[in-house]
């Protein structure tokens, strides 16, 4: 069995690739989702505040996958649901199960990797105690609530100040749950502000920075949790210790791409990211395999995902097209290396092709802790072409700049391209 364009996936991420790659001229696509629908993760994410910057409206989770789904239903492209990819190679082969079609192999034009992130799960944690039950990480219980229609506890601690933690602090309070404290490793939150605003100071919860659970109480089921504070090498310190009477406690203690496919394929990873490195096209060290959305590195509103996701369907379009020799040959390619430096932990995408870009290249990144009054800075081979003050700097928030070509091609001996935040 042959396609065109195989998206592992059918959340935001490859639904907006689907949609792209068809309106670039690519008949022959099929989506691969390993759940019962279509819409991913987005399908639990039942509070509002998708689609502004896509569609100009609040919507709610469900809202903004329904709106793609409508979209991919509407270009009749194939999905298949309950199917599990299990192998990826460098030949763009996918070995595919699923009890309709048993084991099977899909040989693929274009691979384009959607397949999300999942959360940290205790053990990486190393908290002492039994493991008693009415320990969730943050997403668990979000779908337990949201979806199964569970109540999971009644007097909740959080640890991790991640997005979903902060939301799920509100969602228990709506449920007539009791949040004691939402506690924080960092001496910054990991999430949004607007979500700290509106989940926690709303509502009166607690957000402890620098603090973290030491030990967890109860045998059959939480009875309790001590806090202790951190010191700057995180370590707790001790005499600080706060002891919490709950039968709940959250973990949101983050997000990491699912990539054990993309390793499988071959494909060149980053450390920084826990994703794929990938060009300005997004297409991995692996010829034809592309990459978008939280499975490259985990976004802050899936808005960005979308637009990511519509660049990796698109190019990987106009890949199948040129393997087609339906497209003129490409410029002697000039790549160009992304620094991140001072402050910026990682850029995506990590190299440019300057003669074969787009008029305009969207870098996203983040930076490692909370900075104030400081700009951002692009350099092109030591020289300073672009500076922009920013009040705050912030991890939970994803930055970008954009890159035009016109800029960088007055530079025809560029080398490499530094991102990085600057006092002024």
């Amino acid at each position: 069995m042959k396609h065109d364009i195989v998206i592992i996936g059918g959340g935001p991420a490859g639904l907006a690739a689907a949609v792209a790659a068809r309106k670039a001229g690519i008949q022959d696509i099929l989506i691969l989702e390993r759940d019962s629908s279509l819409g991913g993760i987005l399908n639990q994410c039942i509070h509002n505040g998708f689609g502004l910057h896509t569609f100009k409206e609040e919507l709610t989770g469900p809202e903004y996958a329904a709106r793609y789904i409508a979209m991919a239903e509407e270009a009749k492209i194939p999905y298949r649901l309950n199917t599990m990819v299990i192998d990826i190679n460098e030949k763009r082969e996918v070995t595919v199960i699923s009890r309709d079609h048993g084991m099977e192999t899909i040989e693929a034009g274009a691979v384009i990797l959607a397949m999300g992130c999942r959360e940290r799960p205790r053990g990486a944690l190393n908290i002492p105690g039994y493991r008693p039950a009415g320990i969730y990480s943050a997403g668990t219980a979000q779908r337990l609530m949201n979806i199964e229609g569970y109540s999971v506890g009644k007097e909740v601690v959080i640890l991790g100040s991640g997005d979903i933690g902060l939301i799920m602090a509100r969602r228990m309070t709506l449920e007539g749950a009791k949040v004691k404290v939402v506690a924080e490793l960092m001496p910054y939150s990991g999430g949004l502000k607007r979500n700290i605003v509106q989940c926690l100071d709303d509502y009166g919860i607690p957000l402890k920075l620098s603090h973290t659970v030491v030990d967890i109480q109860g045998k059959e089921r939480v009875t309790g949790i001590t806090l202790a504070e951190v010191g700057p090498d995180r370590k707790p310190i001790p005499g600080t210790e706060e002891h919490y009477s709950c039968d709940t406690l959250l973990l949101s203690v983050g997000l990491i791409p699912e990539n054990e496919l993309t390793k499988e394929a071959g494909v060149e990873m980053n450390r920084v990211t826990s994703g794929p490195n990938v060009n300005d096209q997004l297409e991995t060290s692996v010829e034809g395999v592309f990459a978008c959305g939280n499975v490259l590195h985990v976004h802050d509103l899936v808005d960005y995902v979308s637009e990511e996701a519509t660049l990796a369907g698109t190019n990987a379009a106009a890949y199948v097209r040129s393997q087609n020799g339906e497209t003129e040959a490409k410029a002697e390619s000039h790549t160009v290396t992304l620094k991140a430096e001072n402050g910026v932990r990682y850029t995506v995408p990590q190299t440019i092709d300057v003669n074969n870009m787009r008029d305009q290249v969207v870098v996203r990144f983040r930076v490692a802790d909370v900075y104030r009054d400081r700009s951002i800075s692009v350099y092109l081979d030591g020289v300073r072409v672009q500076a922009r003050k920013k009040k705050v700097l912030a991890p939970g928030e994803m930055e970008q700049v954009i890159l035009k070509k016109e800029d960088l091609q007055k530079y025809p001996d560029l080398k490499e391209i530094v991102i990085c935040t600057e006092v002024e």
